[in-house]
């Protein structure tokens, strides 16, 4: 769960961005979303996250009924290792006091991209209400237990699958195999992501309709989050984005 951009140690900017705090900061949402899931779960299933199921069915269709298990222990592992590996870097004890700053800090975040890509995609297309369109027509049915489970899944696993795999992915493709310079290679990482994001959330049997409205506020809502992701690193941007589709799912 790196970035793409070099995090260094020292002072609550650079410390933030680094595994040891940014992986530890989202555990909680983990926490959090595989226990409404759970606790929402009927005999006939339960609802999950798109990038989430995208994943469970990925390691399903490969290693069979073990595959989300193996999937959920690959991420712990993978994150403990990073964070391990993190520790003896920076040679530094852990501050607490950064925790309650970075969720201060994505709280804010939240709001602010809320009103700025609203406003944004309101002045492109004249649109009213845009709140509205970047969420499914069908949400205003489920209770808000699931509505949260939804929020915290989205900041956990579309950051997870978007931003960490793919933005990182790209820029790496793009920097070592065809020999971009790294700001181009971010650059694009950011645009294609955000597109492929925004796309992701149309697809049948459980997409929504297409409509540019809402295409559109999702694509530079993906914008928004592969830029932060490249700048403050995995667990602001994880909860920057649970935040973030919790004051539209909830309110």
């Amino acid at each position: 769960m790196t970035t793409p951009l070099p995090a260094g140690k020292g002072g609550y900017f650079a410390s933030s961005r680094a595994p040891r705090y940014s992986i530890l900061f989202s555990l909680p949402l983990l926490l959090l979303y595989e226990g409404l899931a759970a606790l929402l779960e009927t005999p006939q299933g339960g609802m999950r996250n798109g990038a989430d199921a995208l994943l469970r069915g990925l390691f399903s269709a490969v290693l069979g009924i073990h595959g989300p298990a193996i999937l959920m222990t690959i991420v712990v592992l993978v994150g403990a290792g990073l964070i391990a590996m993190d520790m003896r870097r920076a040679r530094e004890n852990l501050r607490p006091v950064y925790f309650p700053l970075m969720l201060a800090e994505s709280s804010v975040l939240a709001i602010l991209f809320g009103l700025v890509i609203g406003t944004v995609t309101a002045q492109l297309l004249g649109a009213a209400n845009l709140l509205a369109a970047g969420a499914p027509t069908d949400l205003a049915q489920m209770s808000w237990t699931t509505r949260l489970m939804l929020s915290l899944g989205a900041g956990l696993y579309e950051e997870l699958f978007f931003r960490v795999l793919l933005v990182s992915g790209l820029v790496a493709l793009a920097v070592k195999v065809f020999g971009w310079t790294r700001r181009s290679a971010v650059v694009m990482a950011v645009l294609v992501s955000a597109f492929v994001f925004s796309a992701f959330h149309y697809i049948p049997p459980y997409g929504d309709k297409l409509e540019l409205t809402s295409f559109t506020f999702r694509f530079f809502s993906g914008v928004a989050f592969s830029a932060l992701y490249v700048v403050r690193g995995f667990g602001i941007t994880a909860w920057t984005h649970a935040l973030y589709d919790a004051f539209l799912l909830l309110f």
